[in-house]
This record gives structure tokens, sequence and C-alpha cells, in this order.
């Protein structure tokens, strides 16, 4: 094997073998220390940002769905107590599953300080990732001591 450098092909100096510039055709080039630590303390920062937007963004969704249903179990519970006339009988309360979850409602009724009218008020609580929320949905009806009198013009 003979063996040359860079100024002199195969004179005095120092030694190289021809053959290693062949197998390695690009410089080796790797990280510094310096470069490796920044990276981890880039790391160490973004990653806990990164984790908690991400447990906002689940707690997000899961109240926004957990919302829509208790929405939903409220204009429903008004809805009967409408049709049936049972809020006449005071605050009335009670538990609904759907699923796999349980929504607590409560349903009041307050004298409307303009008319002669009810406001019925149906609360639905709930719990999200272990924090308390709840919904709550008002509408106005009839008071009950009025008498309903028809219309001797109208046509029945």
């Amino acid at each position: 094997m003979k063996l040359a450098t860079r100024n002199n092909k195969g004179g005095a100096g120092a030694l190289r073998r021809p053959d290693a510039a062949a197998r390695r055709p690009y410089p080796a080039s790797a990280f510094t220390l310096a470069e490796v630590l920044a990276a981890m303390l880039f790391l160490a920062i973004v990653i806990p940002v990164a984790v908690e937007a991400l447990h906002v963004s689940s707690l997000a969704g899961e109240v926004a769905a957990r919302k829509s249903s208790a929405a939903r179990i409220a204009d429903r519970i008004l809805s009967e107590s409408l049709v049936t006339t049972n809020w006449t009988g005071g605050t009335q309360s009670g538990t609904i599953p759907e699923g796999a979850l349980d929504f607590n409602w409560t349903l009041t009724s307050k004298n409307w300080p303009k008319d002669s009218m009810q406001l019925l008020t149906a609360e639905v609580k709930f719990q999200a990732q272990g924090k308390d929320y709840s919904v709550a949905l008002s509408t106005l009806a009839g008071s009950q001591n009025q008498s309903m009198t028809a219309n001797p013009n109208s046509r029945q």
C-alpha cells in the first residue's frame, strides 16, 4: 500500500491513506455540547406547555359536549313541566342518567314581577374532569290561578 500526503503524492510528509477520502465524501460533523444543552432546554420548556395546551383543549371539548347534553335535558324538563303543569308544586329536583353520566336537575318557579306569570327555571348540574358546571334555562308560564275563559265570538 502506498502512502501519500496532501501536497506530496507519495513523498515524505504527513501520512494518510488515499482511499479514506473516497469512503467519506462529506466532512464529519457533530453537535457541540452547547447545542445539545440548548436543544434540551428548549424541549424542557416546550413539552410542558404543549401538554397543558392538550389538557385545556380536552377539557373544553368535554365541557362543550356535556353542556349540550345538559341544555337538552333542561329543555326537556321545562317542556314536560309546562305540559303536565307540575311546576306549581314548588321546587323539584332529580337525576337523569345519560350514557355513563348523571345529570342533576332542579326546577324552580318564581313570580314574574311585571305580569301575573311564573318564571320557570331548570338548572342542570354536571361534572367535567373534577370540576362542577351548570346550565340554566328559563321560560315564562301562565299562572295556574288565572281562569281560562273562551271568547264567545270564536269558533271551536
